[in-house]
């Protein structure tokens, strides 16, 4: 039996969660973002500033050229992260097979459920909207693929006047290469831009086309992509609804407004990142074994640097201090800095065992940090900080 698999994707899903919070921002153009004097980029845009040609991920400064009576919101992280959360809770109490892709994108998979898909989904739609006041809009499909391909669909089809589109496309089983067979070739997985010059120079413009060129020629051209190209071009995706994700690495960078200089502020930045690695290594009763540093110069020339501790550590102090001594080996005395990030990979179970003299110390180090850990979760970030040495 073919699956049923929902694709959810939040329209404009920070402007929406902005005008909850300021409804007099309904029906402006407005953008979330940073400052256009601060190398501010459009993280979201209202619909009506979509109207004027402003899109995500474009220069602050460039979207106010093309409209002038632009909103500028500054975002905020943690509020949008607790409304995606509110939304991930619906879905799982729909079913528990939910994947989600991002902040506000998820898969679910509805095969078992007996209700028809189209009505389960115009109630999920109705839910989010009357319950949480976020608009949405919803594919459907036998797999993955044709169930986001099918979003992206309704949502253009659907697009209202300054509104968010609340769409609902289907694709029926047996449908999927007939479906997507006009649709642009980059419009599937895999076809990026290299890969997209690549089809255009072979006369390859549309995914029916791509479907149209036998199997092997395509594995001769693009190795094994040209392969799964075939497949996605037939509308075949077997890749399962996975709930959850092994966490291989994690870290925090900063982009600064104006390129820095001065070695304590990048110090201090590398301090305030460690603790923030550190502690969502703790949160998730992790540690890793690998410390990587992201660097970038004002040219936009980019390195990583990374060592490999002895043992695996989720602590602040040895993630800090292996991250400066890195940026001390890279970076030359003076030159400045546009970007600047510390990550931990090699992740596992934290090692806990003490030595045969008992590094009581170290315990005593771990405690500490749990309580602070606790205090800063319960009060927030700023209720306490350590004492810097210098």
């Amino acid at each position: 039996m073919p699956r049923t698999i929902l694709h959810v994707d939040l329209d404009a899903f920070f402007c929406s969660v902005e005008e909850i919070q300021n409804p007099e921002l309904r029906g402006k153009p407005f953008a979330v973002g940073g400052k256009p004097n601060e190398r501010g980029v459009v993280a979201s845009c209202s619909y009506p500033a979509r109207a004027m040609g402003v899109r995500s991920a474009m220069p602050m400064s460039r979207a106010l050229q093309l409209c002038r009576q632009l909103i500028i919101v500054p975002g905020r992280h943690k509020l949008y992260g607790e409304y995606s959360e509110k939304v991930m809770d619906k879905l799982r109490n729909l079913t528990p097979f939910v994947e989600q892709i991002s902040i506000d994108e998820a898969f679910l998979d509805i095969s078992d459920m007996h209700e028809a898909p189209a009505r389960l989904a115009l109630d999920l739609q109705a839910a989010i909207k009357n319950e949480l006041q976020l608009p949405s809009s919803i594919g459907i499909a036998t797999n993955k693929l044709m169930a986001k391909i099918a979003n992206e669909v309704g949502k253009k089809s659907g697009k209202k006047k300054n509104e968010p589109p609340f769409g609902l496309t289907i694709v029926p089983a047996g449908d999927e290469a007939k479906f997507i067979a006009p649709l642009p070739a980059d419009m599937l997985w895999g076809v990026g831009p290299k890969t997209s010059a690549r089809l255009t120079g072979l006369g390859i413009h549309t995914i029916g086309d791509i479907a149209n060129w036998p199997e092997k020629e395509l594995v001769n051209l693009f190795g094994e992509n040209g392969r799964e190209l075939w497949q996605h071009a037939h509308g075949i995706d077997n890749r399962p609804i996975v709930t959850e994700y092994e966490t291989k690495s994690i870290s925090q960078e900063t982009t600064f407004n104006v390129d820095v200089r001065d070695e304590k502020t990048l110090e201090k930045t590398l301090r305030e990142q460690s603790m923030e690695v550190g502690r969502q290594l703790r949160k998730n009763d992790l540690a890793g074994k690998t410390v990587k540093l992201k660097i970038r110069w004002s040219d936009f020339t980019t390195l990583t640097r990374q060592i490999t501790l002895p043992t695996s550590t989720n602590n602040d102090d040895e993630i800090m201090h292996a991250a400066i001594k890195l940026m001390k080996i890279v970076r030359k005395p003076n030159q400045a800095v546009r970007l600047i990030g510390v990550g931990v990979s090699g992740i596992g179970a934290p090692v806990r065992q003490l030595s045969l003299w008992d590094e009581a110390g170290s315990e005593k180090s771990r405690k500490l940090q749990e309580v602070v850990d606790k205090l800063q979760e319960k009060y927030g970030r700023d209720v306490i900080h350590k004492g810097d040495a210098s």
